[in-house]
């Protein structure tokens, strides 16, 4: 029943990943009037399931640093009510995020959720050591690296005529391909973290895992993401298609090269980044809107850790 019960939240974990990011990729297209938010969410969740689907090849090795070794005992990874109580925890905190409209990290949501269900299966045994090196320094700098690099590479792109304020075919098709890239990247990163849940279901923690949570990820998308949506295309800054396109490129080529590199970043940390750091140079920011998304993603790493304890408190309690 335990297995059963880790399936069902995995694909929830799949499920409210999609509603919450696979807008992340294309939000520049939406933002900058290139297309229409249907549009743009259609093709960024075409572009996700892709890289989603390739992570099975491409970026194995997020599975093994998800699945919570290094950070609590072997033993207790193994524990189907260990890795439940973490997709629970996790998927909880990114659907209350989805109601409220906030883009935050599933990452910083199982990165809580793992932390809060090892100290309630080990305690003292959680390396928080571990916690610091493997997941919260590559997520607390991505979003400065980010901005950095969007308010460097716009400049440049801008100075040689490569990032206009008007829309024009070749600059509409570069656009396209680049937030295409974000969200291919975007799936490269994120499928692997979710699978690797499934890893005390062998069955399930190869091919089918990704499939499984590839089409999730792919349903949440485009049944739930409008909310989120509005917040990144519109509420962190106003952008023309120069701009987005800069943005795309930019948390692109962030986000692919870290999942090569098996480093868990957050593609909402990056694609957030990407934005306001062109935003800040402009003077377009939205800093009050910014401001409540910075305190969305402090929050979202103890409220996976809280629902992530209640869920295995409840788990221990089953037959």
């Amino acid at each position: 029943m335990l297995v059963l019960i880790l399936i069902g939240a995995v694909a929830f974990v799949g499920f409210t990943n999609g509603a919450n990011a696979n807008f992340k990729g294309v939000a520049s297209l939406y933002g900058s009037g290139t297309t229409s938010l249907r549009r743009a969410l259609a093709w960024g969740t075409m572009a996700t399931f892709a890289g989603s689907i390739s992570a099975a090849m491409l970026a194995r090795d997020l599975v093994a640093r998800f699945g919570g070794r290094g950070l609590v005992p072997d033993a207790v990874t193994q524990s189907p009510s260990f890795v439940a109580a973490v997709a629970i925890g996790a998927s909880a905190t990114s659907f209350l995020a989805n109601r409220l409209g906030f883009p935050v990290s599933t990452t910083h949501a199982l990165v809580g959720a793992l932390a809060g269900a090892g100290l309630v299966a080990c305690g003292p045994e959680v390396r928080l050591d571990a916690l610091g090196k493997n997941f919260l320094y590559p997520l607390a700098f991505s979003p400065l690296v980010a901005m950095a690099l969007s308010s460097l590479i716009y400049p440049v792109l801008r100075q040689f005529r490569l990032a206009p304020e008007a829309r024009n075919p070749l600059l509409d098709s570069a656009h396209y391909l680049a937030a295409g890239a974000a969200s291919f990247a975007r799936g490269l990163n994120d499928t692997p973290k979710m699978v690797a849940l499934l890893a005390v279901a062998p069955e399930w923690a190869s091919g089918w895992g990704f499939w499984m949570v590839a089409m999730a990820i792919a349903a949440g998308g485009w049944l739930d993401a409008d909310k989120v949506a509005e917040t990144l295309g519109r509420r962190v800054t106003a952008m023309n298609p120069g701009e987005g396109f800069a943005a795309s490129l930019v948390t692109a080529g962030l986000v692919t090269t870290a999942s090569l590199h098996g480093l868990p970043v957050s593609t909402t940390h990056v694609s957030v980044g990407s934005l306001l750091g062109i935003g800040a140079i402009m003077g377009k920011a939205h800093w009050s809107k910014v401001g409540e998304i910075a305190l969305a993603w402090f929050v979202t790493l103890p409220c996976g850790a809280v629902m992530a304890m209640l869920a295995l408190a409840g788990l221990n309690w089953l037959p």
